[in-house]
């Protein structure tokens, strides 16, 4: 009895926690989608807490309760890509992969690493910022390693010859190919855009298939 009227006082006391902590999470999501779409359209160098504040119609004061400066912010953005880039990976671990052809993994693969580019607005710019901004730039070596390391262990199982070392390597080069072609693919909205898919594709298989073990 004692202890439920401690937990009545308790929660009387601060009978909002929840709500608030549940605005805040969505203010926190607000100021990453607006940044987004300010970085698309502004670029880099033009984004200011300023002008995020103002599209927010908060103050600059208001904004800083959630992030100190503009680096913070883009920082969570690119942690929000990185989890993105992270689901998408572990569906292509998820796949079959041990029943399925080359042709079957790079088109489930590059359409399913598509969708992520896809749904990460300012894609570009944001990957630009990663690579560029020192402050940042961490989050790119993130990226690199995750992929490479994910795909790494994906290509052991669909049976491409090499030790661990090898297998990386190849990680390497399907990263640097297929992130330099997605950022080109989902920023073209011509119908260059789908050959240079359809390019991509083949790049990719090509690759795997100069190392499978039955080549």
């Amino acid at each position: 009895m004692l202890k439920e009227r401690q937990e009545k006082r308790k929660s009387a006391l601060n009978p909002r926690r929840q709500p608030v902590q549940q605005r805040a999470r969505e203010r926190t999501q607000q100021i990453l989608d607006i940044t987004a779409r300010l970085l698309e359209e502004v670029g880099v160098d033009d984004l200011t807490t300023i002008l995020i504040a103002k599209e927010l119609g908060i103050s600059v004061g208001s904004l800083y309760h959630y992030f100190p400066n503009k680096h913070a912010i883009m920082y969570a953005l690119g942690e929000r890509w990185l989890d993105e880039m992270t689901e998408g990976l572990k569906d292509i671990e998820a796949f079959d992969l041990e029943s399925m052809s080359l042709e079957e993994f790079v088109e489930a693969s590059v359409e399913r690493m598509l969708a992520v580019y896809r749904a990460q607005k300012a894609v570009l710019p944001l990957a630009q910022a990663l690579w560029s901004i020192p402050e940042l730039r961490d989050l790119d070596e993130k990226h690199d390693m995750l992929v490479i390391h994910k795909m790494s262990a994906v290509f052991a199982r669909l049976k491409l010859e090499g030790n661990k070392s090898e297998l990386e390597r190849i990680g390497r080069i399907y990263l640097e190919s297929t992130h330099a072609v997605m950022l080109s693919v989902v920023s073209m909205k011509t119908a260059r855009s789908k050959r240079s898919l359809e390019d991509l594709k083949a790049m990719t298989l090509a690759l795997l298939k100069l190392h499978a073990a039955d080549a």
